[in-house]
């Protein structure tokens, strides 16, 4: 586990969001203006949290919104280097 956050294991990868969190930071953008700009619900907040999965259009949302790439906002951990 890193970072000692729970992630959900997609076939045989780990999901985090951290870069995402880092961003808007770095934006000065509270969780709650992203939700509200780039349309996402509460409970996919939630999933984003908890380094869920998460539809692709709510992913390209949140892209278009900050102006960056997938890339710039998750990444995928294969589990192993996870241990």
């Amino acid at each position: 586990m890193l970072c000692g956050r729970v992630m959900q294991r997609t076939l045989g990868m780990l999901i985090s969001y951290k870069k995402l969190w880092k961003l808007l930071i770095d934006c000065e953008m509270s969780q709650s203006e992203l939700r509200t700009r780039a349309g996402i619900a509460p409970n996919t907040m939630t999933k984003l949290r908890r380094n869920q999965v998460v539809a692709m259009n709510v992913l390209i949302r949140i892209c278009s919104t900050l102006k960056v790439n997938i890339g710039d906002i998750m990444d995928l951990i294969p589990e192993k280097e996870s241990e």
